[in-house]
């Protein structure tokens, strides 16, 4: 599994409230499209966001991010409520998981 990251920061909690819905459009029938997580962190005035997507493989990213897959994918819409993000994501291959039991 691969899990591709994205930081993106903003100064407004309408980001969120609009990627709670669906974190990206239509990303869920993209075939290799595993999940997502979506982390938030308020420091000072800015609120930094971290998007996690995981995926099967590095061509299932492809598909989605194009050949430069390193290139960060922010829908034009979304972009008018961030701040600032960074313009690549990086991923990372998946080495473990562990849950707990909680029945």
């Amino acid at each position: 599994m691969i899990a591709r990251m994205l930081h993106g920061y903003t100064n407004a909690d309408a980001y969120e409230a609009m990627l709670k819905p669906e974190l990206l459009p239509a990303i869920g029938k993209v075939k290799g499209y595993r999940g997502s997580y979506l982390l938030r962190k308020t420091t000072g005035a800015e609120i930094e966001f971290i998007t996690i997507t995981l995926w099967d493989s590095i061509e299932a990213i492809r598909a989605v991010a194009g050949p430069d897959c390193e290139t960060a994918v922010v829908p034009e819409e979304r972009c008018k409520y961030l701040a600032h993000y960074d313009p690549k994501s990086t991923h990372y291959e998946g080495a473990s998981t562990h849950q707990l039991d909680v029945s």
